[in-house]
């Protein structure tokens, strides 16, 4: 069955790129050589590559074109770009895995199990040049500029996890805001120690710095520590308890 599936992705893949090479050949229909015919031709294919998908490693040949005009025109596939070993959906379990404890110098024998005998690209070495680039990810988004957008609500919570790690007092300050076009958006995911209120002063006033505008209502469980910062930091933003935990104090 995972024979049959990774050979109908093949041919999946393959007939994709050949509707994008054919898209851009009607693109250059229309240019000419000096004697009538086609300025942009085939020529033949790169060597054929392997990319690792989630049913298995797929072979793949991307077509070549040649230019006989004197004009540079070159094929580049957009679903498989150049040097792309791994589809997007397989480079998304690597972090989950990373998170659910296996190391990096475990992860190709993890995906082996997942994916086959036939898995490669996967070693420690690999996984920690993945490692690199989601912080520098990371590092990015969490600067990103907010005050092009007018922040309406906004949600925090802090969740706590046992995962690579024996402190407990660590938990995730996450902040999700929601604009005024009701596109909801994560605004910050930040290390804090339980949710005491210096952890979260630190995060809203990286928020306010960021551009956040004060927003319209906050809401939040009850923890005590988001409460006392967010009245330093906006001291205007009416405050709300989320119903579910204002369901389970009731009940109480």
């Amino acid at each position: 069955m995972t024979e049959l599936l990774r050979t109908g992705a093949q041919a999946l893949i393959q007939a994709a790129v050949q509707t994008e090479l054919a898209e851009l050949m009607d693109r250059f229909a229309h240019l000419k050589t000096p004697d009538g015919r086609a300025g942009v031709v085939r020529n033949g294919s790169h060597p054929a590559r392997e990319i690792q998908t989630g049913v298995g490693p797929v072979t793949v040949e991307i077509p070549k074109i040649r230019s006989k005009t004197g004009k540079p025109v070159s094929f580049r596939s957009a679903l498989v770009p150049p040097y792309v070993r791994k589809t997007k959906t397989l480079q998304a379990a690597i972090p989950w895995l990373y998170l659910k404890g296996i190391s990096t110098g475990e992860m190709g024998t993890a995906l082996k199990g997942l994916l086959g005998a036939n898995a490669t690209g996967f070693s420690a070495k690999t996984v920690a040049r993945l490692k690199a680039e989601w912080a520098a990810e990371y590092r990015a988004w969490r600067t990103a500029d907010l005050s092009q957008d007018e922040w309406v609500y906004i949600w925090a919570d802090g969740i706590h996890s046992g995962l690579r790690g024996e402190d407990h007092k660590l938990c995730a300050l996450v902040v999700i805001g929601v604009n005024t076009r009701g596109q909801k958006q994560f605004l910050a995911i930040e290390d804090g120690t339980r949710e005491s209120t210096q952890s979260w002063r630190e995060v809203l006033i990286g928020l306010r710095e960021r551009g956040l505008n004060t927003p319209k209502l906050a809401i939040g469980d009850g923890a005590l520590g988001f409460w006392a910062a967010l009245e330093e930091t906006y001291p205007g933003t009416p405050q709300q308890r989320c119903w579910v935990h204002n369901t389970k104090g009731a009940s109480k």
